[in-house]
């Protein structure tokens, strides 16, 4: 995949996860900002934050979160950016990863 392919497939779904994330603000505490295309997931309790990013040069776009990195590939059969040890797209990523800081399952992305 060329850079302009991965910008068109990463910026559609960095879009769709912002607004996503902006939906769900009111079902649980925390915040979403969008800094230069990174979107940064603040929670005040417990204290935390996450940070989605697209990394153009590995062609992935990268979460920060739980003191981990996970890095997501374009997978064309998903038609989505999934994480290859356990095949969750981006969005049922980042709400698992949401609930578990959460501690419930308040956060349902898709």
């Amino acid at each position: 995949m060329d850079e302009q392919e991965f910008r068109k497939h990463a910026d559609a779904a960095m879009e769709s996860l912002k607004q996503s994330l902006i939906e769900a603000e009111d079902d649980a505490e925390f915040e979403v900002e969008d800094q230069a295309g990174a979107l940064h997931i603040s929670f005040e309790e417990p204290p935390g934050r996450f940070v989605v990013s697209p990394n153009a040069p590995a062609r992935q776009i990268w979460i920060s979160a739980l003191s981990t990195s996970f890095k997501l590939d374009w997978n064309e059969d998903q038609n989505d950016f999934v994480l290859a040890k356990t095949g969750e797209g981006l969005k049922p990523l980042v709400s698992r990863l949401m609930n578990q800081q959460l501690e419930s399952e308040a956060i349902d992305l898709d």
